[in-house]
């Protein structure tokens, strides 16, 4: 008899009996997939850009009580090393792996065609959600997720890359790596984004993320008793913009007026007495480094220690608000019976930030602009009535001294593999396994990384992970399970090296030494940027050896360049703007675009595309007049839209938070077409010219142009969704949808501005064309 392949016999390898009827045959039912009777929940609380000395277990004066109880009855990782950047972060946690092999090298916002920067996780890497997920675990997933490129963010994309596709039952989430914390700019349900004209006004997203998170719970355990959860909540708090509930924030009212030399230094009193940091660790002098330095707080005037003060306290309301929301999820799984056996992580993707600058910001996407040709008059900061900071009108970020101190006691900042990049809080709670002796309650001071996470969840839910998985061979982890350490505090480190990269700072650590650069873009990658450290003597990296033990640099260096090798992270950033560089298939993004009315507000990077760095034009086609809102494209962090109120034609322009208003006339009943033209000149400044029906209508100054992030909401039609670019109108008709018949809005995408990046290339290329 041939065998058929396209034909399978149905009843092949069934074990029971099959007759002709069913008294004559035998049932049996597959077997359910379990972990196993006494399997653990798995919790990992993932924070954006936290320091290290931010909670209380390390050192902090911001009350977090939720997290001094997990940490007085489990482990803190003392020494627990992550990677700079978030991206390249979180890849490593999930996969446990290091992140160029993965794929990301940097944050999931450029692509310059290298495999270190794919931006997408194999199928031959495995995520920790989906091994569980395989072993019988539900698995949910909620707040930020920044594993998938921002050109792949949109409804149009295939979604290989998003969570449900990674193993994940369940998402809900912002995609991206920041976002409003009171008006989220795109929140993703599972595979789809949400379509939200408004949020209610006392909307808070960590509060939110951990209300979906707790629903998840409560409805497994309604569903079925026994089925054991991986909940991996990553909050977007504490990254930029700094946004806080106004209760939170009044509870930290006056507590930062004496400064961030004072602060660090009482936390580090506090970091030595709880023993964290080896006896004899000094702390450092002020970080001094050109770009990143900090003045001391007693050189500023009265004014600038009023509004620095005012920034901290905002930060410190958004620690207190993750640690609230953390015992809401605790206070669940207590009234569950499911918080003895369930293990919580508690760590942040990076150290603290300096991205505020040296003064902070009341307009964060301003600040946030990297561009080599920003103009003289370009303002990184705009004035704001200290009422709004930290609130849905402001977008604020605080001044490096802060980050610096949010670090201590370490050098450096995010994006640094100095420690105050990549040493951060690590709690780890588990009552049962205490109890069992699978982990002793107390302070570890082994250096692990976070890589090692995946492969020490798995062991201590008794798992394996697979050599193969649907019939792929995997690759090779690189983490290690430091489950011996948590057993046992006397245990030797299972990670004895490790290298690190991001945007060229480099290091590599063996044994106790820590080779480490903090280099500067465009010069060249050579020896003599190296500093070498004995992190076991001196941690806070102060005494460099270099000098003392050429030999030992030169081993190291070499470790690093094969390690380097190894992982896929050549080629380095230089000073040729490569990761600036977009595919090449993204230029259809410019083409013309016609959207209809009730478009879904159009995604923020596929928004960009028809306006960054360039001139554009935009044609509103109005069969009847009415009131509301034409076209937006922005929020408060920068935007314009078209209105009609009152009868009356107005462009709002939005300068990174400052409102400019023009009235362009009367619109008269009947059809019209609206056209807003924008030119892009040098200086990175846009000139408007509205017309009605091809008469021009008005001229305004020229402003400047939205570049980088913002704007950061995408465009709607119709309508001003969400954050709105205009705060007065949005006080005077919320969202302001149009009431009259509009037929539809064309962007026009027009030539490249002066200084974009294409404009750039090709200024540079005509140069070196001369001198050939």
């Amino acid at each position: 008899m041939t065998t058929d392949p396209t034909r399978r016999d149905p009843y092949a390898g069934f074990p029971g009996r099959i007759g002709r009827t069913f008294a004559d045959s035998e049932p049996s039912w597959p077997p359910r997939t379990t972990p196993g009777e006494k399997a653990p929940n798995i919790v990992v609380v993932l924070v954006d850009d936290m320091g290290y000395s931010d909670i209380g277990p390390f050192g902090s004066e911001i009350a977090t009580p939720t997290l001094d109880t997990l940490a007085e009855e489990g482990v803190r990782l003392s020494n627990y090393h992550t990677m700079p950047l978030c991206s390249p972060a979180r890849a490593a946690l999930l996969t446990g792996l290091n992140p160029h092999r993965v794929g990301y090298s940097m944050v999931a916002n450029s692509d310059p065609g290298f495999p270190g920067y794919g931006m997408e996780i194999a199928d031959d890497i495995p995520t920790l959600a989906e091994l569980l997920h395989d072993t019988g675990y539900a698995t949910y997933a909620v707040g930020k997720w920044h594993l998938v490129r921002d050109s792949a963010s949109n409804a149009a994309d295939d979604r290989e890359n998003w969570p449900l596709n990674k193993g994940f039952d369940q998402y809900y989430g912002v995609l991206e790596g920041l976002t409003s914390l009171f008006h989220p700019h795109q929140l993703v349900r599972d595979n789809s984004p949400l379509d939200i004209d408004e949020f209610p006004d006392d909307y808070y997203y960590t509060d939110d993320i951990t209300d979906q998170a707790i629903s998840m719970v409560k409805s497994l355990r309604a569903h079925d008793p026994d089925k054991p959860f991986f909940l991996y909540l990553a909050h977007n708090a504490v990254h930029g913009p700094l946004q806080a509930k106004a209760e939170d924030i009044a509870r930290h009212r006056g507590r930062y007026d004496e400064g961030w030399d004072v602060l660090r230094t009482r936390r580090f009193a506090a970091q030595l007495a709880a023993g964290l940091l080896p006896p004899g660790t000094e702390l450092p002098d002020r970080n001094s480094e050109a770009g990143f330095d900090v003045p001391a707080w007693d050189s500023l005037t009265e004014e600038q220690q009023r509004l620095y003060a005012r920034y901290m306290e905002v930060y410190a309301a958004l620690v207190d608000n993750i640690d609230q929301n953390l015992a809401r999820l605790t206070d669940t799984l207590e009234a569950l019976g499911e918080l003895d056996n369930t293990i919580i992580v508690f760590t942040s993707d990076n150290g603290g930030t300096g991205e505020g600058g040296l003064e902070g910001t009341r307009s964060y996407f301003s600040r946030f602009v990297h561009h080599p040709a920003l103009p003289g008059d370009w303002t990184p900061d705009v004035d704001r009535d200290p009422g709004l900071i930290g609130g849905p009108r402001s977008l604020v970020h605080y001044p490096r001294g802060w980050g610096m101190a949010s670090n201590t006691p370490f050098r450096l900042y995010k994006g640094h593999t100095y420690a105050g990049g990549v040493r951060v809080p690590f709690v780890l709670s588990w009552p049962r396994g205490a109890r069992e002796g699978l982990l002793a309650p107390g302070v570890r001071t082994q250096y692990q990384y976070v890589t090692d996470i995946a492969p020490t969840l798995l062991g201590l839910a008794g798992l394996e992970r697979p050599a193969e998985r649907r019939g792929t061979p995997l690759q090779e982890p690189d983490g290690i399970s430091f489950t011996p350490v948590l057993a046992d505090p006397d245990h030797v480190s299972t990670h004895p090296e490790q290298y690190c990269e991001m945007t060229g700072n480099r290091s590599y650590y063996r044994d106790g030494h820590k080779l480490v650069t903090l280099h500067r873009p465009g010069t060249p990658y050579d020896d003599s940027e190296w500093a070498l450290y004995d992190i076991r003597t001196d941690p806070t990296e102060i005494h460099d050896l270099a000098a003392e033990r050429p030999d030992l640099v030169k081993e190291l260096s070499e470790a690093w360049e094969a390690a380097a090798r190894r992982n896929g992270v050549f080629p380095l950033p230089d000073g040729t703007g490569a990761l600036a560089r977009r595919n090449p298939a993204e230029q259809r993004l410019a083409r013309p675009l016609t959207l209809l009315p009730g478009t879904p507000e159009l995604e923020r990077y596929r928004s960009s595309r028809l306006v960054s760095l360039r001139s554009f034009e935009i044609t509103v086609v109005v069969d009847r007049t009415g009131e509301g809102v034409l076209v937006s494209h922005g929020d408060q962090g920068g935007g314009y839209s078209l209105y009609v109120e009152d009868g009356r034609l107005h462009l709002a322009y939005n300068e990174y938070g400052v409102l400019h208003e023009t009235d362009a006339g009367p619109l008269a009943p009947g059809p019209h077409v609206i056209a807003l033209a924008a030119t892009a000149g040098k200086g990175l400044r846009w000139s408007f010219t509205v017309s009605v029906d091809g008469e021009v209508r008005a001229t305004p100054p020229s402003v400047h142009q939205l570049i980088g992030m913002a704007p950061f909401q995408g465009i709607s039609v119709g309508i001003d969704r969400k954050s709105p670019v205009s705060w007065p109108l949005f006080e005077r008709h919320r969202s302001f949808r149009y009431t009259g018949t509009l037929r539809s809005v064309t962007y026009t995408p027009g030539a490249p501005g002066p200084d974009s990046p294409e404009a750039v290339a090709a200024a540079l290329k005509q140069a070196a064309a001369a001198f050939e």
